[in-house]
């Protein structure tokens, strides 16, 4: 029952943030938590920030040394994997 609810929470972050299935399966594959999502988003005031698709897929590069993962799966697909 917490994998699902899980689940609900990155759902929420992915329409709250506008994010793809490609970068919520990213900060997934990172340990992200999409609680903490608040912290690293780039507000109106914080011009230095980078957009939160941009930073996930840099820090994703930093980790893996790849550009994204080789399979890339949606949320729903993720729940029976």
């Amino acid at each position: 029952m917490a994998k699902v609810k899980n689940i609900e929470e990155w759902k929420k972050a992915k329409r709250h943030y506008h994010l793809y299935d490609i970068h919520i399966q990213m900060a997934r594959e990172l340990g992200m938590s999409p609680k903490k999502f608040g912290g690293i988003a780039n507000h109106k005031q914080q011009s230095w920030k980078a957009p939160m698709p941009e930073f996930i897929e840099d820090l994703y590069f930093k980790h893996f040394k790849k550009e994204k993962p080789d399979v890339i799966k949606s949320l729903g697909q993720s729940i029976t994997a």
